[in-house]
């Protein structure tokens, strides 16, 4: 039996969605900077940065119970990267998370209501087993890293 659902977070952010949007897009590899507790790498494996279809491999600290490679501090994914005006999503072809998912897929969009802007991220997985929790540390790391890249946005911005 297949089982499959989805979780969203949002993420109050005051950078601007479209800072936000140009930073997935086509920084992602500056992750490392803005967190380097948090992120240790990306890199482009296929396209370039930017453009829908490309591949990204992004090396990452992972310390909850669940983590696949408990041993080791980094885990590895590896993301097929579709981008447009609306979202860009991370849909993951390779790495450590699918040895516990059978398919895994990141999101995030930007909403703005009255004074209000949102990064909005969201995981849709299928799960190995029913003995495996759903994703939501994983969707917690970005949450976390989208109000570090907000902070350091801002901080840019003013100096």
């Amino acid at each position: 039996m297949v089982i499959t659902g989805k979780v969203v977070r949002e993420v109050d952010i005051n950078c601007g969605g479209n800072f936000l949007h140009q930073f997935f897009s086509h920084k992602p590899h500056e992750m490392a900077i803005i967190a380097p507790d948090t992120v240790h790498r990306v890199d482009l494996v296929s396209g370039r940065w930017g453009a829908p279809g490309s591949v990204i491999s992004c090396h990452f600290i992972h310390a909850y119970g669940f983590c696949v490679r408990a041993d080791e501090k980094i885990n590895s994914v590896k993301d097929f990267i579709k981008v447009d005006d609306e979202k860009i999503v991370f849909k993951v072809i390779e790495g450590d998370v699918l040895q516990v998912y059978n398919a895994l897929s990141f999101s995030i969009h930007m909403e703005e209501a009255e004074d209000k802007q949102s990064g909005v991220w969201s995981v849709n997985f299928e799960k190995a087993n029913a003995s495996i929790p759903d994703p939501t540390p994983y969707l917690d790391l970005l949450c976390g890293f989208t109000k570090d890249m907000n902070a350091y946005i801002l901080k840019q911005a003013n100096a």
